[in-house]
């Protein structure tokens, strides 16, 4: 049986298992349509051009895991920012795991969607926010909405300041020979409020995984939310990670994105701005080896007048990798004064790697500042060979012009514990100790 035809036989089975009221009954019947009349997306897309999930369509994956999911907390404290107090939502194959999460109701809400979806006290912001900004004619949002159960529920009320950053983490314990996970999270950050959230998907062992994950986040009048995605999972994991993001004025909404591991990432992060004097960020650094594929599909649609965004992408290639990027920029007529920028700069390690990237604006109001550019280049030998003088090793002096390439990038990060963790990971993935912390 083919994957499209066995979700489609496992709905009613769900639906079973997961009731719901009409209307967000009726949601998930509506999305499952949509699904099933425009099924995988394919390479005949020109969002997905350089990007095919045929080799991911092939396997026989279990959607509902039902193995024992227990993990001790020693076996996986390092995949948490350990160094840091923080709120926990933690998930073991698609499940709940109260063991390793410390959610809370205590002036937040960072809980669970499940819960969200079905108790009458959450009702009222569930109306209001749930699967409004997502792309409802996207296959694979879509197909997540219609299968849609278990992921975080955060929300942070007026003039609130989350004390905590908060971890959405998802462990795959590797117990079923093949994954299906679809997490679904919703995030309202109400007039005046902050948070800060990192979110991580994690394999403990290899075995064949595909993550279909859809987020929404509500960002109001004056809010903070200060996001972060860090993606380095094992080579037999893969992610497909909607993003969507809608901004009221003033509001200041940053997400970087750290892709340095898993067989297939493809990473569509959109912004919606609906109101004047606001701030959107996203920035990225990939690091890839040993055949990965990593695609960044961006947006960042200016509706209103007066409003900044800033894109800014770096990616270091080796050994087969493959990398895309396609960023647009929409500027809406009414949206004057608009000052955008868009950027993305790939290093290429070796020549048997490849690079597609497609930095686009589409303008149609005259008086703004919107520029974009892309590079696709080696490192600059001058600038090695200096270093090798200073007495420096040729890989060391590698790792450091690698390192200098992305730290622009990691200067954002307001996190100093998360900053030092990225920071060992670059020199992981590099292969070298670079002697220093951020």
């Amino acid at each position: 049986m083919e994957l499209k035809d066995k979700l489609l036989d496992s709905f009613i089975a769900f639906e079973e298992d997961f009731v719901l009221d009409e209307e967000l009954h009726q949601k998930r019947i509506d999305a499952l349509k949509i699904f099933e009349s425009k099924g995988f997306p394919t390479k005949k897309l020109e969002g997905w051009k350089y990007t095919s999930l045929e080799r991911l369509l092939k396997k026989d994956y279990i959607l509902f895991s039902k193995s024992d999911n227990y993990i001790d907390l020693k076996d996986v404290k390092k995949y948490f920012l350990y160094d840091v107090d923080t709120y926990k939502i933690v998930f073991i194959d698609g499940v709940y795991s109260p063991f390793l999460s410390d959610t809370t109701h205590d002036g937040i809400d960072a809980c669970l969607m499940s819960a969200a979806l079905t108790k009458p006290k959450y009702r009222k912001l569930v109306d209001t926010y749930f699967n409004k900004i997502a792309d409802g004619q996207d296959s694979m949002t879509a197909l997540n909405t219609s299968f849609t159960k278990e992921g975080a529920y955060i929300y942070i009320p007026k003039n609130t300041v989350a004390q905590k950053p908060i971890e959405i983490v998802h462990f795959a314990t590797g117990n079923e020979h093949a994954l299906w996970l679809q997490p679904r999270n919703l995030i309202v950050v109400d007039q005046n409020a902050q948070v800060q959230i990192i979110e991580r998907h994690q394999s403990l062992k290899p075995h064949e995984l595909v993550t279909n994950s859809v987020t929404e986040i509500y960002a109001h009048k004056e809010a903070y939310v200060d996001y972060y995605k860090l993606q380095n999972d094992l080579d037999t994991a893969s992610l497909i990670d909607n993003t969507y993001i809608a901004q009221e004025k003033q509001s200041n909404v940053s997400v970087h994105t750290f892709s340095f591991g898993g067989k297939l990432i493809r990473n569509n992060l959109n912004f919606y701005h609906r109101g004047e004097h606001l701030n959107s960020t996203l920035k990225g650094i990939t690091i890839l080896q040993a055949q990965q594929h990593v695609d960044h599909y961006t947006l960042v649609h200016h509706a209103h007048p007066n409003c900044e965004s800033h894109q800014d992408y770096k990616g270091v290639f080796s050994d087969r990798s493959t990398g895309v990027f396609n960023g647009k920029i929409l500027v809406d007529k009414i949206a004057q004064k608009t000052n955008a920028f868009q950027q993305n700069n790939n290093i290429l390690l070796d020549d048997k790697t490849t690079v597609n990237t497609k930095p686009q604006l589409e303008i149609f109001a005259d008086d703004v500042k919107c520029s974009h550019g892309c590079t696709i280049g080696q490192l600059d030998e001058e600038a090695l060979f200096y270093l090798k003088t200073r007495g420096i090793p040729h890989k060391e002096a590698k790792a450091l012009l690698t390192y200098a390439f992305a730290n622009n990038v990691l200067e954002s990060v307001q996190l100093p514990a998360l900053k030092k963790r990225i920071n060992h990971l670059i020199a992981s993935k590099l292969g070298v100790n670079l002697g220093f912390d951020l």
